[in-house]
């Protein structure tokens, strides 16, 4: 399978006392391909009628779920999709529980559909805990499943909703604890800003450790309740304009558009794709 990178701008550092200025707009999302997590068409048509979909919008790289590689069957259908829509999955989502039972199995699959990432991408309400301490311990058993993500040359992370945001007192979350160690961050803002946050502290603390980001929005409050609020990108009330500069500098590799409960998986992925395109000058 080909293997085709997602570009992102390199880290850049300020002199002490320098202003950041935003990139210029056809920067800020790179003219690289913009990727589609497949979790949004979880409930509509079959794969190869989502990936045609897809690449007839324009998009050059998608991001898988788990159940798209849960065994090597199933991974060997999304991989045969994969190749006959000519698209890549540049990264993908896998459970922690399936990293700890059978990474032997799991991995290979990975590598092989061409993932260039990995990210685990929430736990259930068990696992979550109650002070820095049990936080602590969760990174340390996240980072010990992703040794052999890493030991096959893929990069390893935690993508976050908006339960991380459990104070631990002194100014520190749930979020920042898992962030403290070798983790990856999959940086899903319009989570942060649901639970109440602002992104953009979150963004530099931990500019460095931001590999990917899921580009969402947030419908304004009472309506969208049929899509659990949530609104296709730049028809909502996030700053994607602000948020995709600021973002750039920190060196993404993916820029994954997402909804998580769309009525309608091609009118999302087109104003998706569309809205990345326009924020950035790139031509349709």
């Amino acid at each position: 399978m080909r293997r085709l990178r997602i570009l992102g701008l390199r880290v850049t550092g300020l002199p002490s006392g320098a202003r950041w200025r935003p990139p210029a707009r056809d920067q800020a999302w790179g003219r690289a391909m913009i990727s589609y997590q497949l979790y949004c068409s979880r409930d509509f048509g079959p794969l190869p009628d989502t990936l045609a979909m897809l690449k007839e919008a324009g998009y050059g790289a998608v991001e898988g779920w788990s159940g798209l590689v849960r065994d090597a069957d199933t991974a060997r259908g999304t991989a045969a999709a994969l190749d006959a829509a000519g698209l890549p999955m540049t990264s993908v989502h896998a459970g922690l529980a399936a990293l700890e039972a059978d990474h032997a199995t799991l991995v290979p699959i990975l590598r092989d559909l061409g993932c260039e990432s990995v990210f685990v991408p929430a736990v259930p309400p068990d696992d979550r805990r109650a002070d820095r301490a049990g936080w602590d311990s969760l990174r340390r058993r996240i980072e010990a499943a992703g040794e052999p993500v890493r030991a096959a040359n893929l990069a390893f992370g935690w993508h976050n909703h908006d339960f991380e945001l459990a104070d631990m007192g002194g100014g520190e979350t749930a979020l920042d604890v898992l962030l403290s160690g070798d983790l990856a961050w999959e940086a899903d803002v319009a989570w942060l800003v649901r639970g109440g946050a602002d992104p953009m502290p979150f963004i530099d603390r931990h500019a460095a450790r931001i590999r990917a980001v899921h580009v969402k929005d947030i419908a304004p409050e009472g309506m969208k309740a049929d899509e659990d609020g949530w609104a296709d990108p730049g028809t909502g009330t996030m700053d994607w304009d602000a948020l995709a500069a600021r973002l750039a500098e920190t060196g993404v590799a993916h820029w994954v558009m997402e909804h998580d409960a769309p009525s309608d998986d091609s009118r999302f992925a087109h104003a998706a794709i569309g809205m990345a395109r326009r924020t950035a000058g790139i031509p349709a």
